[in-house]
This record gives structure tokens, C-alpha cells and sequence, in this order.
């Protein structure tokens, strides 16, 4: 990566920082380690002496949060599975009253074609041939009574037919009613998973001393740095420079806005937010529909190479897509990490990255 490159990025890194520390008082955030120079690669450091253990305790850490957070994006899509199986309720409950209003009017009109036939003797028509005056009397008698009997065959259909609409919608209903109750179950399950991992996590944590976890602090950021170090290295920089549409812009801006702002799993702000939380009503707020968890994010939208992408796209990380941020420029994203932590600005290349995706891609 050229010199200027590097410049460019340093400096962006630094006014971000400064806007959000103005924007949130108390609140810092550190830029990532600048990349090392062209044609080299990220060294790893070799944890030893006392911050030995520590290290084994952050990757132990690590991967309780991690557990959760896969546990957090199962609850994410049972809940908004739930949410359209619901919708798709009331819609069915709606069709099955209309149905059967219309099946009690269809009733009423069925009832008062009995009773006209009924007045009229019910005679067949001979026998009104017989008992007519004239002959025309008949034919216009007769003409009348096969309208009479289209009319009636007509309206025995239409009952049939919405007899058996209301019958599927019922059917429907019930399968839904049987899948939303499944995914209760669903919920349930991720639910104590989340908490089960979290809860562990927060025990290993309670256990270190004050110094211990500045220390495991410093650890969590190394590795961090050490990691979009090495993503900087390659020089991706050079070719990453895709502009942000107006919606992009939109999005990164309600994204920034949450900086500071706590972790919640499950959460969809205002006031705290999961990763895809964060990611999908950044894009809502920008007038984009979005799936709701990193999973369906990284499977429905389009996907783009690393080096095409733009301020605004979403970059899934992890084998399983279990995590997401939104890239704001200069090597730079914004997300939201885990329990404990706020939303915050961080490396592009600090986490493993499965790959890039664009919500607004209908813009190209």
C-alpha cells in the first residue's frame, strides 16, 4: 500500500474517532494499527510470560461470545419468522370472517329463491301448461323458470366455492398456528443458549482482578490490530475505492449515529442494538428493506468482491455469517461486537470476513 494510501487512511481513522468522542463524552475509540509497509506481512505476537493465561482466557472468551452470538441470530430468524407467520394469521382470520359473510349472504339469497319457488306451487312445466290460459303465458312462464333454475344452480356453486375457500383458509391457519408454535419452541431453545453462554462468559470475566481485565483488554485490541494489520497488507486498499450512493450514505450515517450505544442480543434499537440489529434498520432508516439477521442478509442480498466495495455495504464475517458490519470507507466499519460492548468503529479485516454483501445494489 502506497504511502499516500496510508496517510489517507490515518487521517480519516483520526476525525471519525474525534467526531464520535465530541458525539459521545466519555466514550473513545481507538483507531486500528496503521498496516505495516508494502511487501511485508503481519507479524504475530507470541503471548507469554503473564499475559499467557490471560491469552487463553480471551480465546476461551471468545469463543463463549461467539457461541452466543450464532445463538443470537437463530433467535433473530425464529423471531422473524414468527413475526410474518402472525401477520399471515390475522390475514387468514380476516379472509375466514369475509367468507363467511359472504357464504350467510350467499344463505339468504339461496333461502329467498326457495321461498319464491315455493309460492309459485312448485309445479313442474306441464303442469303450468296445462293450467295456463295461453300458450304464450307458458313460454314466458318457462323462460322465466330456467333463468330461475341457472340463477339457482349459479348460486349453489358460489356457496361450494367459498364453503371450500373457508375450509383451506382454515386449513392454512392452522399450519401456521402449528409453525408459529414451533418457532416459540425455536426462540426458547436459542434463548437459554444465549443466556447459558453469556452467563458463562460474564463468570470467567468476574473472576479477573481490575488490572487483569486492562490487560485482557490490550489482548482483545492486539488481536484486533494484528489481524486488520495483515488484511491491510495485501494491499486491498489499493483497489477499494467504490463510492457510496445516496441511500449508502443514509445508511452509514444512521450507523455512525449509534456509536456508543450498548449491545443488546435480539435488540433492534433505538437504544441498543445486536449486529444485524444495527445493520438492517441502518438500511431501513435509508429506505431499504432488509432481511433481519446476518444470515439471511449474507444468503438474500447481492454479494460483491471485497475490492468493489462501497460505504454502506454489509460485511459478513465468519464461516457460519454470524456476525456483520456496515463499511464506512478507509478500511473502516461500524458495528455492534458483543454483550458488554457498544456499538463502535473498528478494522474491516479485525475478524475474519466470509464476504461482502449490497443492499442497495438495484443503484448500480
Amino acid at each position: 500500500m502506497g504511502t499516500g494510501k496510508r496517510g489517507l487512511l490515518a487521517t480519516a481513522v483520526a476525525v471519525v474517532c474525534a467526531v464520535t468522542v465530541l458525539a459521545a463524552p466519555g466514550t473513545a475509540f481507538a483507531a486500528p494499527t496503521p498496516p505495516p509497509p508494502p511487501g511485508t506481512t503481519a507479524s504475530v505476537t507470541v503471548v507469554d510470560g503473564p499475559d499467557k493465561e490471560l491469552e487463553a482466557v480471551r480465546k476461551k472468551l471468545d469463543k463463549l461470545y461467539r457461541a452466543a452470538a450464532v445463538a443470537t441470530e437463530e433467535y433473530n430468524a425464529a423471531e422473524e419468522k414468527a413475526k410474518k407467520q402472525s401477520a399471515e394469521i390475522v390475514r387468514l382470520a380476516e379472509k375466514i370472517v369475509k367468507g363467511r359473510e359472504r357464504l350467510d349472504r350467499l344463505k339468504e339469497r339461496a333461502g329467498a329463491a326457495a321461498a319464491a319457488h315455493y309460492r309459485g306451487g312448485g309445479l313442474p312445466p306441464e303442469a303450468r301448461l296445462v293450467l295456463s290460459d295461453s300458450p304464450q303465458e307458458f313460454l314466458d312462464g318457462a323462460g322465466r323458470v330456467r333463468q330461475g333454475e341457472h340463477a339457482t344452480k349459479g348460486l349453489l356453486g358460489e356457496m361450494s366455492r367459498t364453503q371450500q375457500d373457508l375450509e383451506q383458509y382454515a386449513q392454512d391457519a392452522d399450519t401456521q398456528l402449528k409453525e408459529l408454535e414451533a418457532g416459540r419452541k425455536a426462540k426458547a431453545k436459542a434463548r437459554k443458549k444465549i443466556e447459558k453462554r453469556i452467563k458463562a462468559a460474564e463468570k470467567v470475566e468476574s473472576e479477573l482482578e481490575e488490572e487483569e481485565k486492562e490487560r485482557l483488554a490490550r489482548l482483545e485490541k492486539r488481536a484486533a490490530d494484528q489481524a486488520q494489520a495483515g488484511w491491510l497488507s495485501s494491499g486491498i486498499l489499493d483497489e477499494v475505492d467504490g463510492k457510496a450512493t445516496k441511500q449508502g450514505r443514509a445508511a452509514v450515517a444512521y450507523a455512525t449515529a449509534q456509536i456508543g450505544k450498548p449491545y443488546q442480543w435480539g435488540a433492534e434499537g433505538p437504544k441498543t442494538y445486536d449486529c444485524s440489529g444495527l445493520t438492517s434498520q441502518a438500511w431501513m432508516a435509508a429506505g431499504r428493506s432488509m432481511p433481519r439477521t446476518s444470515q439471511a442478509q449474507w444468503k438474500q442480498l447481492e454479494r460483491v468482491d471485497i475490492e468493489d466495495m462501497r460505504p454502506g455495504d454489509l460485511i459478513i464475517y465468519f464461516d457460519d455469517a454470524s456476525h456483520v458490519g456496515m463499511y464506512v470507507g478507509d478500511g473502516i466499519m461500524v458495528h455492534a461486537p458483543r454483550p458488554g460492548r457498544s456499538v463502535t468503529l473498528a478494522g474491516a479485516g479485525s475478524m475474519p470476513i466470509l464476504g461482502v454483501v449490497r443492499p442497495d445494489a438495484a443503484a448500480d
